[in-house]
């Protein structure tokens, strides 16, 4: 290794992109990643003196100053009813909270699924758009003193999303679970002063679906309190029997149901071309849907009314449509706080990812919206992955092209570097 330059062409780097709902992790180089493993994780406090314990059910335990925290992770593992134990999340707004958290994760994902020494691979991570300094550094930190890893990179997530689709330029509208970002990336760089976020994403149509079972007295029922269900005419109260479980807590009950709400909201919901129009309601197709439990109905009109939220949050019951920026908003807000010689590039290659745009006709309403709030001047070019995994994937799939770029090579902060300047290196190798 010469001059703190790292050449690692010899051996395949990691590449990890740490999402809000689960960590993608692979080698640099393949086309999707080897292993997309829940963020989410159940949290058992265990006596101090046991000894550290890795089995092989995916379970890990992390020893803390005194006291010790036994990690249930993956999702076969995640998914047992467990006697009152909490679930939670190392993140926090897309930025990690819990470092004792992440590691486990980072742990299970080297043991279980890249199933390879750390200090053989360097490792590239996304990171969002408004990270801070205190956290890059301490993550850069905890790679390269906790793992040995050989050299490390960290790049904004909107940025690989844009290599992904074969651009360096352009803006990346990233609607996911927390929140719906536009993010304008110029030559390779993020623009993070003209970076716009909104809530109005994958939870919030969540809670809308939650609300509407609500209303209509439809009680969700998570499949593991269910050990056999019966038929039951339609829109007639589900009839099954309840399976013997232990007293689980109330965090993993809600998550379990979340779930169910997910799979709801993937098969059935609908984004209407046109803004929502109560004259069209009897128009609206149906659609049907089975809960776990064996209860059936067909959706109508809720199927377009809930997503419609999202480009329009005047139609939102409760919600003051002024305090929320729809998706189209956020795009032009976003382009508008642009240098106006750039206005014209990011126009013409907006770039859709992220899970929350999978829900059908999202993309055709985001490209309507847009042609009524497009200057005449400016040409309106809106760039989405066909396949669901590109969509979901596509930070991940940009680190992969990059780290496995002969002229990337020279980018990393060498195992070197960091010992000679510490772990502020970051800030200055990582824009």
């Amino acid at each position: 290794m010469s001059g703190g330059v790292y050449g690692g062409d010899e051996v395949g780097a990691l590449v990890f992109d740490l999402g809000s709902t689960s960590i993608r992790a692979g080698y640099a180089g393949e086309d999707c990643p080897k292993a997309e493993i829940p963020v989410h994780m159940v949290v058992k406090d265990e006596p101090a003196d046991e000894s550290m314990e890795i089995d092989g059910s995916g379970d890990q335990s992390k020893k803390d100053t005194g006291s010790k925290k036994k990690y249930f992770i993956d999702t076969n593992s995640i998914h047992v009813p467990r006697e009152e134990l909490e679930i939670d999340t190392p993140l926090k707004d897309g930025m990690i909270e819990n470092w004792d958290m992440l590691q486990a994760l980072l742990d299970h994902t080297y043991g279980k699924h890249i199933r390879s020494e750390s200090h053989l691979h360097p490792v590239l991570m996304s990171e969002p758009p408004w990270n801070v300094r205190g956290k890059r550094e301490k993550l850069t930190e905890v790679m390269f003193e906790q793992y040995n890893i050989p050299a490390f990179f960290l790049c904004k997530n909107a940025v690989l999303s844009a290599f992904a689709n074969g651009r360096s330029t352009g803006l990346i509208l990233d609607s996911g679970a927390t929140h719906t970002t536009a993010v304008p990336v110029h030559d390779g760089y993020a623009l993070s002063r003209a970076c716009v976020k909104s809530p109005l994403a994958g939870d919030f149509i969540t809670l809308q679906c939650k609300k509407l079972f609500e209303e209509q007295n439809i009680d969700v029922v998570p499949p593991y309190l269910i050990a056999r269900k019966e038929e039951v005419p339609e829109g007639e109260p589900a009839k099954f029997v309840r399976k013997e479980v232990p007293k689980v807590s109330d965090s993993w009950h809600k998550y379990m149901k979340t779930k169910v709400v997910q799979d709801f909201q993937a098969t059935v919901l609908q984004v209407p071309d046109n803004p929502y129009n109560e004259d069209d309601v009897n128009n609206m197709p149906q659609l049907h849907f089975e809960f776990p439990n064996g209860y059936h109905q067909d959706f109508g009109q809720e199927r377009f009314l809930i997503p419609e939220g999202l480009f329009d949050p005047s139609v939102v019951k409760g919600l003051d449509g002024n305090t929320m920026l729809s998706v189209g908003h956020v795009v032009t807000t976003s382009i508008g706080m642009c240098d106006i010689d750039i206005r014209p590039s990011m126009y013409n290659s907006i770039i859709v990812t992220g899970g929350n745009s999978l829900l059908l006709g999202f993309i055709d309403r985001l490209n309507r919206e847009l042609s009524t709030k497009t200057p005449p001047s400016m040409r309106l070019k809106v760039i989405s992955s066909p396949g669901t995994s590109e969509r979901r994937f596509s930070s991940w799939i940009g680190g992969s092209i990059l780290a496995s770029l002969g002229t990337f090579q020279q980018m990393w902060i060498s195992k070197q570097e960091y010992e000679e300047s510490g772990k502020s290196c970051v800030e200055r190798k990582c824009p």
